[in-house]
């Protein structure tokens, strides 16, 4: 289980990112600010992992994580591990999409482990909850 408080380079930092929650099901996106406690929560999970909606105001729903980036814009690789930032050699995928078939470059990519260093967590709707996203994040906002 993650701390709230996050030590980075000394200092103590809360994680906070900006969720995109897709839903396969309409075709739509969604944003949603995970600040305190739950963003916290996150910190340590994986690309591939299912997470609570809770974490993002939608209780009963299940939630895939399937990517982000970092606050410098750098994208989330799912086969490269751990938090770090790396340059790796890659002929396609995450990071690099070859205008020729065979090239080759050097990118920098972000590990599939999320750290406070993330700013934008994607999120993809697995298992739906007993009510919809808007009514859910409407009740939340009472």
């Amino acid at each position: 289980m993650a701390r709230i408080n996050a030590c980075l380079r000394g200092r103590f930092l809360m994680a906070e990112f900006k969720a995109i929650i897709a839903d396969p099901k309409s075709g739509r996106t969604y944003k949603h600010d995970i600040t305190g406690h739950y963003a916290s929560a996150l910190v340590g999970k994986k690309i591939g992992d299912e997470v609570d909606g809770l974490y993002v105001g939608l209780p009963g729903y299940k939630l895939l994580v399937t990517g982000g980036s970092d606050k410098d814009g750098f994208p989330m690789r799912p086969d490269l591990p751990g938090p770090r930032r790396k340059r790796l050699l890659v002929s396609g995928g995450v990071g690099f999409h070859p205008p020729r078939p065979g090239m080759r470059k050097k990118k920098t990519v972000r590990g599939n482990t999320i750290s406070p260093d993330i700013l934008q967590l994607n999120l993809k709707i697995v298992q739906r909850g007993p009510k919809s996203l808007e009514d859910a994040w409407k009740e939340q906002a009472r």
